[in-house]
């Protein structure tokens, strides 16, 4: 296999706020986002808005996602990209490295302590970055505790699908320095990436309001388009 692109890096390399712009074709709380949605033309048009990585749905069954999605997106640009789908088994971390991603999302919430340390190990072995995803400050310390050095804050419930647009403004602070830090979910527009960019975060991961906007080009240079506080 190749080597990977450097997910995380390319996040810490941003110049300003960072964006994952992220291809998914459906949700199971919006439905149907792009109609006739075209992988890797998209992928194109956000490498073109200045986009410093990808996010590619893998999951078929509830995001309509493939890995030829992720293959095609990938293909088509110069940008890292991370498989995003549900790693339950170290089979799934393999995976991805054979599909070409550049990095794998541990959803906390889905696994043990065990299994969140020996995937994160796993990955690291195999090159890949991987995103540790939070919801609350339990989460948190779990991921702390294996040494997470990228961590993403989902605000949108895993149940409900309801999003608090608070939680990951509450968390930054409890980062330590190191820990490249990521809001998922939920960015609605330049107000919330400057409220985040604010807070300390280094990257939004970005879907339905690129994917809506009519021109993810255009929408991802607004979003980066805030003021630069000092971390």
């Amino acid at each position: 296999m190749p080597p990977p692109r450097g997910f995380r890096r390319a996040l810490v390399e941003a110049d300003g706020i960072a964006v994952i712009s992220e291809v998914k074709r459906r949700s199971p709380s919006k439905g149907d986002l792009l109609p006739g949605l075209d992988p890797a033309a998209l992928a194109q048009d956000y490498e073109r808005g200045g986009a410093s990585c990808l996010s590619v749905l893998t999951d078929e069954q509830w995001f309509g996602g493939s890995v030829a999605d992720l293959q095609a997106a990938r293909a088509a640009t110069s940008l890292p990209v991370i498989r995003k789908d549900f790693t339950v088994d170290v089979r799934d971390v393999v995976d991805a490295r054979l599909m070409g991603a550049d990095c794998v999302l541990l959803i906390a919430a889905a696994l043990d302590d065990g299994e969140l340390a020996d995937f994160l190990a796993l990955a690291t072995e195999l090159g890949l970055d991987a995103l540790i995803e939070i919801h609350d400050e339990a989460e948190l310390e779990r991921a702390l505790a294996v040494d997470a050095a990228l961590i993403g804050v989902n605000q949108r419930d895993l149940v409900t699908f309801e999003v608090d647009q608070k939680r990951a403004v509450r968390m930054a602070p409890q980062m330590p320095p190191g820990v490249v830090r990521v809001a998922e979910s939920g960015v609605r527009d330049v107000a919330d990436s400057a409220a985040l960019f604010g807070a300390g975060y280094h990257a939004l991961l970005v879907g339905e309001t690129l994917l809506k906007s009519g021109d993810p080009a255009a929408e991802i240079g607004k979003l980066r388009a805030v003021a630069q506080p000092d971390r």
